[in-house]
């Protein structure tokens, strides 16, 4: 069976601080996780959760993803900054025009997002966060889409995207040129399975679509680190029962997908 997107993680200094900041800003529900870690839930069962684990890495340049936030109108989309400010997100510039409608800002972890203008067509048939923006290249967004299983909605010079059959947030990609890798993510993808799934058959298709297993830094045996094809990290979690490599057994935690 296909990997669900069960997660997006973010790598936090302060992950309590930060799931806190985004559950004000998008109005999802805190919950914690088994990882040390604080998770926000969707508001319905189709879209993925956030979540927020710990980690000492600074933040290096500019982060490879972020999220745009929708509008309906102009006053709503002054009301979304204006929470976002007085929840501790501050404007930054990140090259942005003047007469661009959007408007970009940090949350306290400096993780850029945009909150992107009423009226934005590629944005409406998605929701509050109508996109998970990348910086990668057209072969990552082929990957995604076979990876996942979601249709591309955008193949156009090189710029791809992909959008859940389910309808939803969008993740989209760029193109070249694309920045040089500096470290680890601060976003990435966390897939899940379903209990009776073949995760080994599971982790070969992955590979066989251009992705990279590394073990390395896995801190429990609850799931398997791999690399796309543009080097971005990503883990797949494993069934309730199933070993991996580092010999670990795993448990079944609260967070496995559709809660």
């Amino acid at each position: 069976m296909t990997s669900q997107l069960f997660a997006i993680c973010f790598n936090a200094t302060r992950p309590s601080g930060l799931a806190r900041f985004w559950s004000g800003v998008l109005g999802w529900e805190l919950a914690a996780g088994p990882d040390d870690d604080v998770a926000i839930l969707p508001p319905d069962t189709a879209g993925f959760r956030i979540r927020f684990l710990p980690s000492q890495e600074p933040k290096t340049g500019q982060s490879r993803a972020h999220f745009d936030l929708t509008s309906t109108s102009p006053e709503d989309q002054q009301q979304t900054v204006a929470r976002a400010l007085e929840l501790g997100g501050k404007h930054i510039d990140v090259g942005q025009l003047p007469e661009e409608g959007h408007v970009v800002l940090a949350d306290p972890d400096g993780n850029e997002f945009c909150v992107i203008e009423a009226g934005n067509k590629f944005l409406a048939d998605t929701g509050f966060i109508g996109a998970l923006a990348c910086d990668g290249t057209q072969e990552v967004g082929y990957f995604w889409s076979e990876a996942l299983r979601w249709p591309l909605v955008w193949d156009q010079d090189q710029e791809t995207a992909i959008q859940s059959p389910n309808g939803g947030t969008k993740i989209t990609w760029g193109g070249p040129p694309v920045a040089p890798k500096t470290g680890t993510n601060r976003l990435y993808f966390e897939l899940a399975l379903p209990a009776e799934a073949d995760w080994e058959a599971e982790v070969d298709r992955l590979i066989s679509l251009g992705a990279t297993r590394t073990d390395i830094g896995e801190r429990d045996g609850g799931r398997v680190l791999m690399l796309d094809p543009d080097g971005n990290e990503f883990s797949v979690r494993l069934p309730a029962g199933v070993r991996s490599s580092s010999g670990a057994a795993t448990s079944r935690h609260s967070d496995r997908p559709n809660d």
